[in-house]
């Protein structure tokens, strides 16, 4: 299955329900008011779209996700390589290298990721 299409503004949705899942709609109203300024109707609406979309699910006034961070995250990162990058991880993280400075622990950590995807042939 395809990880639907998550915009900016869904996607802080998102986090808040992440965290809190499950979560009564009345809760997120709430959460949603606090932490992005949104009215009640604009809470609905976003739950009503990302639930027609299949990222969660609203069942008896309460919500849960479909989707994981996980899920779109990845999904995000895919699109950005393929669309920007021609499809190509090393121009994506040259790119990336060139205008963010990485520490040595970074640099460290990316390296380990490398050594055990040699190693077992996965991430």
């Amino acid at each position: 299955m395809e990880t639907p299409k998550i915009f900016e503004s869904e996607y802080r949705f998102c986090l808040i329900l992440w965290e809190h899942e499950p979560v009564r709609s009345s809760e997120l109203v709430r959460l949603c008011a606090q932490q992005l300024g949104w009215k009640p109707t604009t809470t609905y609406t976003v739950i009503k779209r990302l639930s027609e979309r299949g990222v969660l699910k609203n069942e008896q006034s309460v919500v849960s996700s479909l989707v994981s961070k996980d899920a779109v995250q990845a999904a995000e990162i895919d699109a950005l390589v393929e669309n920007t990058f021609e499809g190509s991880l090393p121009a994506f993280i040259a790119a990336f290298t060139k205008h963010q400075k990485l520490s040595a622990d970074e640099a460290g950590e990316i390296q380990r990721m490398i050594d055990r995807f040699r190693k077992e042939g996965t991430p």
